[in-house]
């Protein structure tokens, strides 16, 4: 299945997209969260949706994130060899663990806000996974078992206040609307191979990240079994696994986002999404 949320901030909608057609599921009763993916619910959205006709869903109606705010979303930094060099970063010898505001989520086509006093707000395509159950201490062997889906994800990042700003790296990551997703969670049984996948970034048309999920330095089981120690992941939990090279921070010379600048980007299997830079008002 393909689950979406749509209409205005803050009200809105649960839906599915079947054959390139998306549908309303608010009739469902349940909002896609973590009770929903802990009490089995997308078995059961899914007999819902055999047993009903569903209303579509215009064109035109904005799309949200594709699920509720979770307890948190996780990311996981300098996960691909080029990415790590381009920043003059060493590659990790073991998982960079750093946590992005639930407040900074938003809709795969809603505007990006540059921060106030920002002057190095940046770019990075990735790969996100959401958890279906609560994970603590998970194996390797059965982490896997633990994915609900995949969704496309910016992860948006102010490098001043990442990195010089007197540490964490979370100063920098999660500002208002720097976490859209979307446009939809595809269910784990939507992607054959998630370690497989090209990703990309265009700004303002130009190609900038153009990778592929096999050159993980960490794979998804490991990232999954190394966060379940050191915290419980709860059912609709965000990991994001990292960004290949490409970002603004490391090109020659570096350059940063303004406003105006128009960002797409997309993951096999998980669609694309478009952004626009604004201002601070």
């Amino acid at each position: 299945m393909k689950l979406i949320r749509f209409g205005e901030p803050g009200k809105e909608k649960t839906g599915v997209i079947i054959n390139d057609k998306k549908y309303d599921t608010s009739a469902f009763g349940e909002d896609y969260g973590e009770q929903f993916f802990e009490t089995d619910g997308l078995a059961r959205l899914a007999d819902f949706i055999d047993g009903n006709m569903l209303p579509e869903v215009a064109d035109d109606v904005r799309l949200g994130c594709p699920f509720t705010r979770p307890s948190k979303i996780v990311c996981i930094g300098l996960n691909y060899i080029d990415h790590a060099r381009e920043t003059n970063a060493t590659p990790p010898t073991e998982p960079v663990i750093f946590m992005k505001s639930t407040t900074a989520l938003t809709g795969p086509f809603d505007e990006i806000t540059i921060p106030k006093n920002s002057v190095k707000t940046d770019w990075e395509v990735e790969l996100a996974i959401v958890i279906g159950k609560k994970a603590s201490y998970v194996s390797e062997e059965d982490a896997m078992d633990y994915v609900a889906g995949y969704v496309l994800h910016n992860d948006v990042s102010e490098r001043e206040f990442q990195i010089e700003r007197g540490g964490t790296w979370d100063k920098g990551k999660g500002c208002d609307t720097f976490a859209p997703m979307g446009p939809f969670m595809a269910t784990k049984d939507e992607i054959a191979d998630p370690h497989k996948l090209r990703l990309w970034l265009k700004l303002n048309g130009k190609m900038m990240q153009d990778g592929n999920t096999s050159n993980f330095i960490f794979n998804i089981p490991n990232v999954i079994a190394y966060t379940s120690q050191f915290m419980t992941l709860l059912p609709g939990d965000i990991i994001s696994t990292g960004t290949p090279a490409g970002v603004g921070l490391g090109m020659k010379p570096p350059f940063y986002l303004k406003a105006g600048d128009v960002i797409e980007l997309g993951v096999d299997g998980l669609g694309e999404a478009r952004q626009v830079m604004v201002d601070y008002k």
